[in-house]
């Protein structure tokens, strides 16, 4: 609202100013708010990447009966043999390609099952990978379960198609006797680069974009705040005149 002319120029009544300032203060103080929580995601997220890079770097320890989120990335071994007959494919794609990792089942020396990726291998030689038997010896990274399926494709266990790395449901399908840990081993790299299946493939990124999502909440901010500014001044001079 606008009271009448005064000498040409336009006078904002009262209840205009009060309601204009509201909603400045509203979007300058939630643009504010926005800011300071990424920075601290921002925080948090460095924070995180300091612990897994210490987690990959540390001497493996054996592998739990159970895990948590602390534990993801964690270097962990593990003895045993592998169920081949039980083993899985679920679909992959990596700096090799399109393919699929290589869920096998791992009964440990310790008494209860792991699964492993062992590693990718190419959709067109999805069979064509090595079977070690007796006891085997791996080191690899802690992973947790990924349920459901990938994106936008349900896991179909009956029709054999994996789309995620789903732990429960895998030993479910392929009936592997409990106990079953309830995540998997991503598998180190093996003896050289070209023996199927290919481990060592882990992509460790965070992103981190929180310092740019930051500086944009808080230059709107500012923004807002120079309009304010910009228009009461205005309206100042539009009442002395």
């Amino acid at each position: 609202m606008t009271s009448p002319k005064n000498g040409g120029r336009r006078v904002r009544s009262p209840a205009f100013t009060i309601g204009f300032t509201l909603i400045a203060l509203l979007l300058f103080s939630g643009l504010c708010a926005l800011g300071a929580w990424q920075v601290q995601r921002l925080a948090w997220k460095r924070d995180l990447i300091a612990r897994v890079d210490a987690r990959i770097h540390a001497a493996a320890v054996p592998a739990p009966r159970s895990a948590t989120r602390d534990d993801e990335y964690r270097r962990v071994a593990a003895s045993g043999h592998f169920l081949h007959d039980k083993a899985v494919l679920t679909q992959a794609v990596t700096v090799r390609g399109p393919g699929y990792w290589v869920m096998t089942p791992l009964v440990t020396d310790a008494g209860f099952t792991l699964i492993i990726n062992r590693g990718f291998v190419p959709q067109d030689n999805r069979t064509r990978y090595s079977r070690p038997e007796g006891t085997v010896h791996l080191i690899g990274l802690l992973r947790l379960s990924e349920p459901g399926g990938g994106f936008l494709r349900s896991n179909d266990p009956a029709a054999g198609r994996w789309y995620s790395r789903d732990v429960a449901a895998i030993a479910a399908a392929q009936h592997v006797a409990p106990p079953v840990a309830g995540y998997f081993i991503d598998a180190a790299a093996n003896c050289g680069p070209d023996t199927a299946p290919v481990g060592g493939l882990t992509v460790v990124r965070f992103p981190n974009n929180h310092l740019q999502y930051a500086i944009t909440w808080f230059i709107l901010a500012a923004m807002v705040a120079g309009a304010y500014i910009f228009v009461m001044r205005q309206d100042r001079k539009d009442r002395r005149g």
